[in-house]
């Protein structure tokens, strides 16, 4: 009898400390409001989509009721990083890109993709960061840290 008894207290304690530790860290992810802000990382590598991802990351955004609401990443990798050049000409693309980093969204560019095109951050609109051990590796690490994984 005392056997089960102490098992079963070893067993409350585990679980008060683990619901302990689950409270704590909901709220060391909180952002105020209550609950945790979501977080979405766009993948982007086919050239056709720049522009439709861009619009749903501006859409989402609003969705969700502004900057506060969400946190979202973008990695390139292959051909759609030669559409982020600081050197473009198109206004409206670096004003849409420009409202969505003000909007607290972290830009990822593939290590691998700026080598093989001969690229520095520099020759990057500001704001990315070089994922240093690849797109893809980036993007698993982020989806590791709660991102949800989207793919327009």
């Amino acid at each position: 009898m005392d056997r089960r008894n102490a098992l079963a207290s070893a067993f409350a304690a585990l679980a008060g400390a683990f619901a302990a530790h689950t409270v704590s860290s909901a709220r060391a992810e909180d952002s105020g409001g209550g609950r945790a802000v979501p977080k979405a990382v766009y993948h982007l590598s086919d050239i056709d989509k720049v522009a439709f991802v861009l619009s749903n990351m501006r859409n989402h955004i609003e969705g969700m009721g502004g900057a506060d609401k969400v946190q979202l990443a973008l990695v390139v990798h292959g051909p759609p990083l030669k559409a982020f050049r600081a050197d473009t000409t198109n206004a409206t693309f670096k004003s849409d890109l420009a409202g969505i980093k003000s909007a607290g969204a972290e830009f990822y560019a593939c290590i691998h993709t700026m080598e093989g095109m001969k690229l520095t951050l520099a020759d990057l609109v500001p704001g990315f960061v070089v994922a240093d051990k690849g797109g893809v590796v980036k993007l698993a690490q982020l989806q590791g840290q709660g991102y949800a994984y989207l793919r327009p």
